[in-house]
């Protein structure tokens, strides 16, 4: 049977979606990314896991576009990106010309209530913090940040988003380095980002 790039699509978006009780990461970055570029290949009992767990998929097709946008050689293509952000210079901010910071909910932080979340780089944490019936979230940028004297004085609009470009948070720092609003969806915080391939992303607003 034939099948077009529209039945690819759909299918990978069955795949992607689907939910799984107790998922959560089976496979760490390492071995994905092993397996990315070729280095070592998937045991049967590593692609079972992969296959039977929609976040690790989630995961692992994250790796493989991350890989196509920075040009990787040998870097795996699927059938459709899913919105997400990770533009060139959200992996790590190291200078003033700052363009975003991205991260991760870690397997470990899968139970249990969360409570923070910190980007890559280290400049940038998430707190979410109880509050009635939901939370508050609050970005808090690290006063080390090479970018932050800038961002600071420019009062520049900022947003957090989540793997499928949901926005989570917009607005400006105060003088403290700090941006709080409620969190804006019913699903709580952990398995929120967790239905989102457990990505986040802080970047500048467009003007």
């Amino acid at each position: 049977m034939h099948t077009t790039p529209l039945d690819d699509r759909l299918r990978e978006r069955l795949l992607l979606s689907r939910a799984a009780p107790g998922d959560r990461l089976m496979l760490a970055d390492a071995t994905l990314l092993a397996a990315l570029d070729g280095s070592r290949a998937l045991t049967p009992k590593e692609r079972t896991a992969l296959q039977q767990s929609p976040l690790t998929m989630r995961r692992f097709r994250q790796l493989a576009l991350d890989r196509r946008a920075a040009g990787v050689k040998g870097s795996v293509t699927t059938a459709a990106p899913v919105p997400h952000h990770g533009r060139p210079g959200l992996v790590a901010a190291n200078d003033a010309s700052w363009h975003g910071s991205a991260g991760m909910l870690r397997a470990a932080a899968s139970s249990g209530e969360l409570d923070m979340l910190s980007t890559d780089d280290q400049f940038w944490a998430l707190h979410f913090l109880p509050e009635g019936d939901g939370w508050q979230v609050v970005l808090k940028l690290a006063g080390e940040a090479p970018f932050a004297a800038r961002l600071l004085r420019e009062r520049t609009m900022l947003r957090v988003v989540d793997g499928g470009g949901a926005i989570v948070l917009q607005g400006r720092l105060d003088a403290d380095g700090e941006c709080e609003q409620p969190w804006p969806f019913a699903t709580a915080p952990a398995p929120h980002f967790h239905m989102y391939g457990a990505r986040f992303a802080v970047e500048p607003v467009a003007p």
